[in-house]
């Protein structure tokens, strides 16, 4: 079943037509409030960017105000598999809206996810027909690797960014997926943060900012080239 999903976004900081749409994923709990707050960080990197952080597709009943993705009980990778492929219509389906709705290509997407985010952003951009800017995920992990070599329909820069005292994944997550991203022909570039637990440190924030910017200012480049 397909849901409609919409949260807050936050307009270009240099006004008129967005040339770029990042579209934030929050984790297990929260919503798109908690992720929006992301947006001012990184617009002075992306001046032309409107970001959207939707809310998740389920109310959490012990988080009021609070969304899932998909029903987490524990990290059971056939649970979090088949999880993550329910949810991926609607969140596509949200993405396709999006980008018509801004006029562009999905060349000018990136796509940003935190801990569940993060597993639903690697999932869809992933398995994408047409390759987005690139993935940012922090504090999160792959799910469905075993499948993805035969799933995997383009490979998009991806960067992963996770605390060393990270309590809730903990951090041979991070490297998990990076080797099962290799295993599938494809890569990542990854980022220790140390000192931080389940959350986005300074150095993460500034080095994921670097990133998009890159991401992005390299697609327009070879767009308009």
């Amino acid at each position: 079943m397909t849901v409609f999903l919409d949260g807050p976004r936050m307009p270009p900081a240099r006004g008129g037509k967005p040339d770029a749409l990042v579209i934030l994923l929050h984790g297990y709990g929260s919503n798109g409030a908690d992720l929006i707050s992301l947006a001012p960080y990184l617009a002075p990197l992306l001046p032309g960017a409107v970001f959207v952080a939707p809310n998740g597709i389920e109310d959490v009943p012990q988080a009021p105000g609070g969304f899932q993705w998909f029903p987490i009980s524990n990290l059971d990778p056939h649970l979090m598999e088949s999880g993550a492929r329910a949810a991926a219509q609607s969140i596509d389906r949200f993405i396709d809206r999006e980008l018509e709705k801004y006029g562009l290509d999905p060349s000018r997407l990136a796509l940003v996810g935190f801990s569940q985010g993060t597993m639903m952003a690697l999932h869809i951009g992933l398995r994408r027909e047409k390759q987005i800017a690139g993935i940012l995920g922090f504090s999160g992990v792959l799910v469905g690797a075993r499948n993805l070599k035969e799933q995997m329909r383009s490979k998009p820069p991806v960067l992963l960014i996770h605390g060393d005292r990270d309590p809730t994944i903990p951090i041979p997550a991070m490297f998990d997926s990076a080797e099962a991203l290799a295993e599938a022909g494809h890569g990542a570039q990854w980022h220790i943060s140390y000192g931080v637990p389940h959350s986005i440190g300074p150095d993460g924030l500034d080095l994921g900012g670097a990133f998009l910017a890159n991401c992005l200012k390299t697609q327009k480049i070879l767009a308009a080239s």
